[in-house]
């Protein structure tokens, strides 16, 4: 049996927009968050080492959080126990943005 075409131009088409949404969160990495997080995720910027930002290539900081904590810091931003801010909520993204950011962020796991 033959797979149908239109079942091929779909899978196709599927992947295609996979890669263009992983293109965007990487953009939207480097645009919105490396400034303090680093283009690789540890933290090691002249920003990052001010806020003492977590290095988010090391899998037991990343097993501190779920992905719904992760989104919810990039919609609301962050704050310490004295509610002094310590992240920002990330400005002119769309949640599914936001939402794509996630596996992005996972992604930097080693």
């Amino acid at each position: 049996m033959t797979t149908p075409r239109y079942l091929i131009a779909l899978a196709f088409a599927c992947a295609a927009l996979s890669a263009a949404h992983a293109a965007d969160a990487a953009s939207n990495w480097t645009d919105k968050c490396a400034k303090c997080h680093g283009q690789d995720g540890k933290g090691d910027t002249k920003m990052g080492r001010k806020l003492s930002i977590s290095d988010m290539t090391d899998a037991k900081v990343q097993s501190t959080f779920t992905d719904e904590d992760a989104f919810n810091a990039m919609k609301r931003g962050l704050a310490d126990n004295k509610g002094k801010t310590t992240m920002k909520a990330i400005e002119g993204l769309s949640d599914e943005d936001m939402k794509a950011l996630v596996p992005y962020v996972r992604s930097l796991k080693k």
